[in-house]
């Protein structure tokens, strides 16, 4: 299993909208980056992704499943861009703030950490542990 960090844009579609899908999957869509549609393309059914606000919050909000893997992203006829689609697993207990992660020395590598920009990135085994006792989540 992979983790990765998925971001939104909360008046987008924020982790409220995700929870009320009731466990139903729902396309991670929109996506319009090169780097980011390439990390898509290499998750699999069952990798764990942290649900980032972006924008004000800039926060790990929840936590998502991949529930399809890469296919073409519904929103667009361009086929360069693929999407997946994911459901909702847990809510982080307490949100776990960009500014938390930049504080702890231990995710001084993780690409949040490095480049704030990018809207989907992968999260190593080590920064998945961190960043869950954090956020108190047991999952």
């Amino acid at each position: 299993m992979a983790y990765w960090l998925l971001k939104s844009e909360p008046g987008n579609w924020s982790w409220e909208d995700q929870v009320a899908k009731k466990g139903e999957s729902e396309e991670w869509d929109g996506i319009r980056n090169y780097q980011a549609r390439n990390y898509m393309r290499s998750m699999k059914v069952g990798d764990l992704g942290f649900f980032y606000h972006s924008q004000k919050e800039k926060a790990i909000v929840g936590i998502v499943e991949v529930t399809a893997e890469s296919h073409p992203d519904s929103t667009t006829d361009d086929p360069r861009w693929d999407c997946v689609d994911v459901r909702e697993v847990g809510t982080m207990p307490e949100p776990v703030t960009l500014q938390a992660c930049k504080a702890d020395k231990r995710l001084k590598g993780m690409v949040l950490v490095n480049n704030t920009r990018l809207s989907v990135q992968p999260v190593t085994d080590e920064e998945w542990r961190v960043i869950c006792e954090l956020g108190g989540y047991r999952g």
